[in-house]
């Protein structure tokens, strides 16, 4: 067995450090070969090694043309991992579509207060943020809802999303339809590629980051590969994740990479909708494996 090969295997048996290992000797005896220095790339960006990582995006694209798209895409999308960063850390806020409601200018002022450890004020904020957000009834896997959120108490009726090289806060309430691509490689493992539609008729590709922030610092192999989630319980009531992104709705839950289509219809039954998704259960997640 190769050491490429024997990396891949040790990604299935959900050893990441171990895999690093393996392809980077693999490389060292390699150097020219674009193939390996991609699988480092993504191995490299599941493991939160970035500046490794596009280091190596660039040699890729310099030994073979047809990485070059590849380059610019998961070159942005790398950037933009330290924005979000600092976003969830209260450093910074999120790039929003025009003028933001008054509820996402609320979760966005939350994460900033949170971040100089005004934690009273900020739950005080989301709090009412969520209970002033729009709940949006449609279908998940054709599965009807009546309303939507992130499982995520920092993020609730808002999607994350890498949308022309920048970080993207998106109410659900401003979408009408996603599409998402099935995994197929291990960069899909820290992010889903999307087609998003607006509520207004515009359309864009994108990126749904696979993971929570911080997945990728994770001792748990599962979780750095996005295979699992795990909830933190906050002071506050919140839960905070880590692993694969899950998205709830009032009559399920689901991780992100199974699903493949959620059409956004409108306003919805607001009797039914959450104050936050807080209610948790202490693990979830999904088989959703690559190979590399």
């Amino acid at each position: 067995m190769s050491l490429a090969a024997a990396a891949e295997q040790s990604i299935k048996n959900g050893d990441p450090v171990a895999a690093l290992a393996q392809l980077q000797e693999e490389v060292r005896a390699k150097p020219a070969e674009a193939k390996l220095r991609i699988f480092l790339f993504q191995l490299l960006c599941v493991l939160g090694q970035w500046e490794r990582a596009l280091n190596q995006l660039t040699v890729a694209s310099s030994l073979d043309p047809i990485a070059l798209a590849m380059a610019q895409m998961y070159g942005e999308a790398v950037r933009c991992e330290a924005i979000r960063r600092d976003v969830f850390d209260g450093k910074k806020s999120p790039m929003v579509l025009g003028e933001p409601e008054q509820w996402l200018a609320l979760l966005i002022e939350s994460r900033l207060l949170a971040g100089r450890g005004e934690q009273a004020h900020a739950e005080a904020l989301r709090a009412r943020a969520f209970d002033e957000a729009d709940a949006s009834g449609g279908t998940i896997n054709g599965q009807p809802f009546s309303w939507i959120a992130d499982a995520d108490s920092r993020l609730g009726p808002v999607l994350e999303a890498l949308i022309n090289g920048r970080y993207y806060w998106v109410p659900f309430s401003r979408l009408s339809q996603i599409d998402i691509e099935a995994p197929e490689d291990l960069r899909d493992m820290v992010w889903m590629p999307a087609h998003l539609q607006f509520e207004n008729g515009g359309e864009s590709v994108a990126l749904i980051p696979s993971r929570y922030p911080g997945s990728e610092a994770s001792t748990d192999g599962l979780v750095a590969l996005a295979r699992k989630t795990v909830w933190e319980e906050m002071a506050d009531g919140g839960h905070h994740g880590l692993g694969q992104r899950i998205i709830t709705t009032d009559a399920d839950e689901m991780p992100l990479m199974d699903i493949r289509r959620i059409v956004i219809s409108g306003e919805a039954d607001v009797s039914r909708r959450p104050v936050s998704p807080n209610s948790r259960s202490d693990e979830g997640g999904s088989g959703a494996k690559a190979d590399g």
